[in-house]
């Protein structure tokens, strides 16, 4: 399974170059960045690249996080802090080794789809990721640090993860039955369609809306769809919409 390094909304060039090594380091195929904030590609940023330089130049830009990981079926989230209870945390080495784990099985989805990708995302230097964020990945990890100061820098956190995946990677462990999960964008479109339809008969309201389906969602995550369950579930939902449009007068 190829390996992202996604970075939401970076502001530091230097952090970013920083990265961009640390990816070289550590065999990482891909650098992704959500709305950088800065120059991802000025003087600064290749200064601290190094040998990651070429990392720096094939970085792929999207506009959200949703974007950049609708391909990914498996994603780890790092945060400095939880602000809900619908967020259980994993401990870092337990989230990179089930990062790493591989499908069961092949899944025919045409050529561009043969390579899965699984994504470690990082958030903004001065606030992290949204609960909103947090909620679309299928681990969220945070790293132990001392109370009295426990925000890490962004390329210190990222090394610190890319170390501990590395080990993950070089001493892996036997995974049977690995399930074959649905993509970040199968399962999004989903909720979209379902999120539509309880709108559509009345058992969302727009103003609840955002909290109830962050609920479903996170129930979802911990289930760890697969591509056949996913299925199933558009499809249920389509066909409820059919069903309640055609008792409509």
């Amino acid at each position: 399974m190829s390996l992202a390094v996604v970075l939401v909304e970076p502001a530091g060039p230097l952090n970013v170059g920083s990265v961009a090594r640390l990816c070289a380091n550590f065999a990482i195929e891909q650098l992704r960045l959500v709305a950088p904030r800065c120059d991802h590609l000025g003087a600064e940023a290749r200064q601290m690249a190094v040998h990651g330089e070429a990392l720096l130049e094939q970085a792929r830009l999207y506009p959200d996080l949703a974007t950049a990981i609708a391909d990914c079926r498996r994603v780890v989230a790092t945060s400095g802090r939880i602000e809900t209870e619908s967020l259980p945390l994993s401990e870092p080495d337990e989230a990179l080794r089930w990062l790493c784990q591989t499908d069961s099985r092949k899944v025919d989805e045409g050529p561009e789809r043969s390579n899965p990708v699984a994504a470690l995302v990082f958030g903004r230097e001065d606030r992290g990721l949204s609960n909103a964020e947090l909620l679309q990945a299928g681990r969220v990890v945070r790293l132990a640090t001392s109370e009295a100061y426990a925000s890490l820098n962004l390329s210190h956190a990222v090394a610190i993860c890319l170390h501990e995946l590395q080990t993950c990677r070089t001493q892996p462990q036997p995974m049977a039955g690995s399930p074959t999960l649905c993509s970040r964008g199968a399962l999004e479109a989903t909720l979209a369609d379902a999120e539509a339809l309880l709108l559509e008969v009345g058992f969302l309201y727009p103003h609840t809306a955002a909290a109830r389906m962050a609920k479903l969602r996170a129930l979802l995550q911990r289930a760890q769809v697969q591509e056949p369950e996913v299925a199933l579930l558009r499809g249920m939902v389509r066909q409820l919409r059919w069903a309640a449009r055609q008792g409509t007068p």
